[in-house]
């Protein structure tokens, strides 16, 4: 089934002085324009696409990825406003509209909003909503402690991050269990805590926050060992140096340089990390 708003895999019909034509199934021949159709694309090869509507509202295709699709909530920067409404850059040539039905406050050129994208039945025309909670799910949250979910970052707040979990319910993610980077407008995955009573619900980005540093502690004891008792990292060492020799953050890495240090097993120096006891 061919669906609007989404990645499809579909089927070369023909092909024209104007692009070309794909199986659109149920909503018939879906052209591809020319600019996006790949050199040597031939009569019955597959070729994935995103569908959307163009700016005559016809249904077509194109080889660009959206920042996010339908049913997927998004943080947009808009770049025009009209008399219908703002439009957002979502990474398509034509950019996604935000009516004035469907604002909260009055969006300003080069400002970031929070949306949500779905496909309005009444004009079958793909369009965003600044009013989240019309699309939140009004179920009680249905989770067991430690399952993995999918979180999309919402905003930072006081206490952490605001997040939703699976499209559905909000949740927080709160400055103690901040062991990895995230950023608003990010999809990424965390893992339930609990959930409150006001079916809010609490995640972790790590399954056991205290397992990961103690295990971290180990594997860094025996880095500092394997490496003649000094390694040349410290505070000042980036995310990215930390990420690509031990796989983690550097607030992981800081908590376990810590435990170790204050267990006397390792010297905090200018240069790096020296060891001054053995396990």
């Amino acid at each position: 089934m061919i669906e609007i708003g989404y990645n499809n895999k579909m089927k070369v019909l023909r092909l024209s002085q104007n692009g070309a034509y794909l199986n659109g199934e149920d909503l018939g021949e879906i052209l591809l324009p020319n600019k996006y159709v790949p050199e040597n694309l031939q009569v019955d090869d597959n070729i994935d696409v995103f569908v959307y509507n163009d700016s005559e509202d016809r249904l077509v295709a194109t080889t660009q990825t959206p920042y996010a699709h339908v049913n997927q909530f998004a943080w947009l920067e808009c770049v025009q406003t009209t008399k219908v409404g703002a439009f957002l850059d979502w990474g398509l040539d034509k950019d996604l509209l935000l009516p004035f039905s469907e604002q909260k406050d009055k969006p300003s050129v080069g400002r970031k909003c929070f949306v949500y994208i779905y496909l309005d039945e009444n004009t079958n025309r793909i369009v965003a909503s600044q009013r989240l909670l019309r699309f939140m799910s009004d179920r009680e949250p249905d989770y067991y402690e430690g399952e993995r979910v999918e979180i999309f970052i919402h905003q930072r707040t006081e206490l952490g991050y605001r997040v939703i979990v699976d499209n559905s319910h909000w949740g927080m993610i709160y400055n103690r269990e901040m062991f990895r980077d995230v950023s608003s407008g990010q999809y990424t995955y965390g893992f339930v805590r609990k959930i409150r009573d006001d079916n809010r619900i609490d995640i972790m980005l790590e399954k056991s926050s205290a397992k990961v540093v103690d295990n971290t502690q180990d594997i860094l004891y025996n880095k500092i060992k394997e490496n003649g008792g000094f390694l040349p990292l410290t505070d000042k060492s980036s995310p990215e140096e930390i990420m690509r020799i031990f796989g983690i953050s550097k607030k992981i890495f800081k908590k376990a340089v810590g435990h170790l240090y204050h267990e006397r097993l390792i010297e905090i120096t200018e240069t790096g990390l020296k060891l001054v006891n053995k396990k």
